[in-house]
C-alpha cells in the first residue's frame, strides 16, 4: 500500500515535537506539509520551531505560516507547560528557512490537497484556526480530506478551563466549523491523553536510539505535561496514533458539539455518548486506549526515528 498522505497543522511545542518525529519517520505516512498556528507559544516561535524540527530531523519538508490569534479572541498561549519558547531543554540547529513557503498555510493547504490524486489527511494538534479558515474560504477542499484525525477536546473535564481542553478552548468557533464540517473526524481528546503515558523507564531508553531519542530525551526534562519521575502525558502523539494503531484505541460513533457561549463552559466539547441529542454523528472518538500497548507503539517508533 502506498502511505497515506498527510498535512500536520501544528504549534510546537513540545509534545508536538515528538508526535511530527513518529509521523515523519514512519513508512506508513508521507507528510507533505506542515502547516503551523498559535497555541502552544506564539506564531512567531511555533513556525521557527517547526523549522528547526525539520533541520535537525534532516527532512525536507515544506512548512507554511499560519494563523497568529483564534478568529475571534486574544491570543493566550501555554507557556506555563512548554516554556516560552515552546521547546525548551534541547540546543537546536538554527531553522533552515528555505523550507518556508512564501504562501501561508491555508493556501498551501489548499494547493497540496487539490493538486493530491488521493485524500489527504490531515493531522491537527493545535488549535484548529488554520483547518477553520480552510474549509470557510476553499470548501470545495472538503472532498479531498479524507479525515481529520485532532487532539483535541474532552469527554469530561478540561486542562484549560473547567470543561475546556486546551486546543479547542482556545479558538472555539474554529473547532466548531470543523465539527459541523461533514468531513470524518477521528478526536483523542484529553482523556486518552491523560492515560497515554510515558513512564521513566521508558524516558530511560530514549538516548539508545540515536539523535531523535536525545532530543526527546532532553525535552522531556522540560515538560510539564505530568512528571518526567512518575509519567509523561502524550496528548499529541496520540492523534497520530489513531491513524497508524487504532487498535489501540475504544472508539466511539457520536456527535460532539462546541459550545461557544460566554461563560464557565466555553470551549468544552460535548460529547453526547448516550444520544440524548439525538444528533448525527459527527465524529469517532477515542475512549479509551491501551496504556501498555501505547508505551510499546511509542517506543517502537521512536527507535525508527533516526
Amino acid at each position: 500500500m502506498n502511505p497515506t498522505p498527510v498535512i500536520i497543522d501544528t504549534d510546537p511545542g513540545i509534545d508536538d515535537a515528538v508526535a511530527i518525529a513518529l509521523a515523519l519517520f514512519s513508512p506508513r505516512l508521507d507528510v507533505r506539509l506542515i502547516t503551523t498556528v498559535a497555541g502552544n507559544v506564539g506564531l512567531d516561535k511555533t513556525t521557527p520551531n517547526a523549522l528547526r524540527l525539520l533541520t535537525y530531523f534532516e527532512r525536507r519538508v515544506p512548512v507554511a505560516q499560519g494563523a497568529p490569534a483564534p478568529l475571534l479572541e486574544p491570543f493566550v498561549d501555554a507557556s506555563d507547560i512548554h516554556g516560552k519558547t515552546g521547546m525548551e531543554g534541547f540546543d537546536f540547529p538554527e531553522p533552515d528557512r528555505s523550507l518556508l513557503l512564501k504562501e501561508n498555510a491555508v493556501e498551501a493547504m489548499r494547493k497540496e490537497i487539490m493538486d493530491s490524486s488521493e485524500p489527504v489527511t490531515l493531522v491537527t494538534i493545535g488549535p484548529l484556526t488554520n483547518i477553520a479558515l480552510l474549509l470557510k474560504v476553499y470548501p470545495e477542499v472538503a472532498k479531498g480530506i479524507g479525515r481529520i484525525a485532532m487532539m483535541g477536546g474532552s469527554t469530561a473535564r478540561g486542562n484549560r478551563g473547567v470543561m475546556s481542553e486546551f486546543n479547542i478552548a482556545t479558538d472555539p468557533e474554529a473547532a466548531a466549523i470543523v465539527f459541523e464540517s461533514g468531513i470524518p473526524i477521528v478526536m483523542a481528546g484529553l482523556d486518552v491523553g491523560l492515560k497515554a503515558l510515558v513512564l521513566p523507564e521508558d524516558s530511560a531508553q530514549l538516548p539508545a536510539m540515536g539523535k531523535v531519542g536525545t532530543m526527546t530525551h532532553d525535552l522531556f526534562k522540560k515538560y510539564r505535561g505530568g512528571s518526567f519521575a512518575t509519567g509523561l502525558k502524550m496528548y499529541d502523539p496520540c492523534a497520530v496514533a489513531c491513524i497508524l494503531a487504532p487498535e489501540l484505541f475504544k472508539f466511539a460513533e457520536t456527535s460532539v458539539e462546541v459550545e461557544l457561549a460566554q461563560g464557565p463552559t466555553r470551549g468544552c466539547t460535548v460529547v453526547d455518548l448516550k444520544g440524548y441529542r439525538k444528533r448525527k454523528a459527527n465524529a469517532s472518538v477515542a475512549i479509551d486506549v491501551d496504556s501498555k500497548g501505547f508505551r510499546a507503539w511509542f517506543l517502537d517508533g521512536m527507535s525508527k526515528c533516526i
